[in-house]
């Protein structure tokens, strides 16, 4: 196992440096002069050279390329533009709310999407699975900023039972943290979990016509063991799958979420940094959310060899 990550991570070098040269570009393809577009067209000739030389546009660009790469394998993405901090610094400050909101959005997908997936394999072609699926594929279509901002106004702004905007830390008091967490996490987590509740279906569904599920419930296994204890345990593989992938999808939801839901996360950085043209922050955000992509699908597959030992790296 240790060798096969090994391999993996070596693996996603290559992954990492495509996403690195699109950073580094992106600074360089916008139209206009880069450093002029950061200035301001009434800035001075002086302070659109100085902050020229600080970024190396002077020199050629693969030259600025290299030394910049050089910088990013060290950990030095540049510093802020706007914030006069380390780019690193300035996500790292804003990635407690982010990564809390994608972890309790994660439950609420997790928590609502497989009961109901296996509830409706359970039942299936019935009304209920029906009914089930129905609202599935309305929770796929709609739109998380679209679903916040509703959720806002009739629990927030009509009852008054959860904050209106706003980020409380646990440290703060598990009360006012649940007051301001929940909202934003169901309108992030509920269109995936509308997503796992039909993969789960579906994947339940073909393990159950199996012949050793006809076995077990010829030999009078309980419905429910045969259902949790040997159904959907051999489900779970597609199942993890997905979960790694909405685990990467929420991370570019959050940046919207937040922005609605006014959470001072790293998506509100990211955002303010494109508003702003903050370019080395948007670099160093790129970089963060790429490796970080790259973790959660060597976790996945990590997580594969613990669910069916059948599935081996070796």
């Amino acid at each position: 196992m240790l060798l096969y990550i090994i391999k993996r991570l070596f693996g996603s070098i290559p992954v990492l440096l495509v996403v690195a040269t699109i950073a580094f570009l992106l600074i360089h393809i916008t139209p206009g002069d880069p450093a002029r577009m950061i200035r301001g067209e009434y800035a001075s000739e002086e302070s659109i050279e100085q902050l020229r030389e600080q970024l190396g546009l002077n020199e050629p660009l693969h030259i600025q390329f290299v030394q910049w790469l050089s910088r990013a394998v060290q950990g030095d993405l540049g510093d802020s533009l706007f914030l006069h901090r380390p780019v690193l610094t300035a996500i790292f400050e804003r990635i407690e709310p982010t990564l809390t909101l994608v972890a309790f959005s994660f439950l609420v997908a997790v928590l609502i999407g497989v009961p109901l997936g296996v509830y409706a394999a359970t039942r299936y072609n019935s009304m209920l699975d029906h009914t089930l699926m129905t609202i599935s594929l309305l929770g796929m279509s709609m739109p998380s900023f679209w679903l916040g901002l509703n959720l806002i106004l009739i629990f927030s702004v009509s009852l008054g039972w959860f904050a209106v905007a706003g980020y409380a830390p646990i440290s703060e008091g598990l009360l006012g943290f649940l007051r301001h967490i929940f909202l934003p996490a169901f309108a992030l987590g509920f269109s995936q979990a509308a997503l796992v509740a039909r993969m789960t279906r579906t994947s339940m569904l073909e393990v159950l016509r199996m012949d050793y599920i006809r076995t077990a419930r010829a030999k009078g296994v309980k419905e429910s063991q045969v259902v949790y204890k040997h159904a959907l345990r051999n489900a779970l593989i597609p199942i993890i799958t997905v979960l790694g992938v909405i685990i990467t999808i929420m991370f570019g939801g959050a940046v919207v979420i937040e922005t609605v839901f006014g959470i001072p996360g790293s998506g509100r950085l990211i955002i303010g940094s494109v508003l702003r043209r903050d370019y080395p922050t948007i670099q160093g955000a790129m970089i963060v959310i790429a490796l970080a992509c790259v973790l959660i699908n060597l976790l996945v597959d990590i997580i594969y060899t613990w669910i069916d030992p059948r599935v081996s790296y070796d």
